[in-house]
């Protein structure tokens, strides 16, 4: 990938835009991450680094990459913080002059045409407060995107299809292009500190008043690991049930009808108790039981045993009458096979 050395006479009538990438000891993908920015066929964008106190060559790597092109800057912080306040650290540091942001993550990328096709869509609709695409994650491509050659849908509309669970396409902040002006008008700081899935929750809140735009192409890189420490927990309590019952509780009335949401909520519900049902028989330790009793009772449904025995139950069941179900199959295959051959 080349690297660009300034910003040309042609992007000057371009719109900035501030690409962002906090980064914690990211070292092993960084390189990789900032030479994709480079590369972009889009000129007019800064791009903001910002060094949660790495104890890697991470700065190093980026002050090597800062000498080398004008538009990179580094911040790095006085004391390492947590991922999400990361994140609105580097929302805060966006210039004034930027119109749109786009995240990139340290061990992310993006294709060269990515700024290019998500500023072209959002230029050409104003009422699009963010834009996604088509994600390469790992070696699969994923999005769940609109119909093809639909480009852009009411905020709301979209957020009814997410909660339904029809339509995935906040897989990650990389994946996204995001209107600067959202990010300075909302609530302070952006990302919300104490909620874990609060890139979610930001896009949610741009929904309401904004449409969702997309590109039918693939755009972005997301990288599939186990590094993560916010993945590993998330995966540990399957935290994205509490989540998105407490998002489905927000904004599920303002984009679906009393009916709708009201069954709705209960589907969640009985899903719920149904991974609890299923969790004692992997013999979930104390915090797991203390962790989803609290997030139940703080949402305003209070976590019931009884419920839980109820699926458990109904769990034991399925698992019982499940080799029953293939001996019986394998007993009529087994017939079958002894029996005259079945007609052409």
């Amino acid at each position: 990938m080349s690297v660009g050395t300034g910003t040309s006479e042609s992007a000057m009538v371009e719109p900035l835009v501030s690409v962002l990438t906090p980064v914690y000891n990211g070292e092993k993908y960084l390189r990789e991450c900032v030479e994709s920015v480079l590369a972009q066929t889009y000129r007019n964008w800064e791009y903001v680094i910002v060094n949660n106190c790495s104890t890697d060559n991470t700065l190093a790597i980026a002050q090597e990459y800062a000498r080398r092109d004008n538009r990179i800057r580094i911040h790095t912080n006085h004391e390492t913080i947590g991922v999400i306040q990361n994140h609105n650290v580097a929302f805060s540091l966006i210039s004034t002059a930027s119109k749109y942001c786009k995240m990139v993550h340290a061990d992310d990328w993006i294709f060269p045409e990515c700024l290019e096709r998500m500023v072209r869509l959002i230029e050409a609709h104003p009422s699009v407060g963010i834009v996604g695409s088509y994600t390469l994650r790992g070696a699969r491509v994923s999005g769940n995107g609109l119909p093809y050659p639909s480009t852009v849908v009411p905020g709301r509309a979209l957020c009814r299809l997410t909660l339904l669970q029809d339509t995935y396409p906040f897989l990650s902040p990389s994946c996204l292009l995001i209107r600067a002006d959202s990010i300075r008008a909302s609530r302070e700081p952006f990302y919300n500190e104490a909620h874990l899935h609060a890139d979610v929750e930001s896009c949610f809140e741009v929904l309401r008043d904004q449409d969702f735009g997309f590109v039918h192409q693939v755009l972005t890189f997301v990288r599939t690991h186990e590094e993560s420490v916010s993945a590993s927990r998330a995966d540990r309590f399957n935290t994205y049930l509490p989540a998105w019952l407490d998002m489905l509780g927000r904004y599920g009335p303002g984009c679906m009808n009393g009916t709708e949401y009201q069954s709705l909520l209960r589907q969640r519900l009985r899903e719920y108790y149904q991974f609890l049902g299923r969790s004692i028989f992997r013999l979930r330790d104390r915090d797991f039981w203390e962790y989803h009793a609290g997030m139940l009772a703080g949402l305003g449904y209070p976590f019931s045993w009884v419920r839980v025995a109820g699926a458990t139950a109904l769990e034991g069941l399925r698992v019982i009458s499940y080799p029953v179900k293939v001996l019986g199959k394998a007993f009529v295959f087994l017939r079958w096979g002894r029996g005259p051959s079945p007609a052409n």
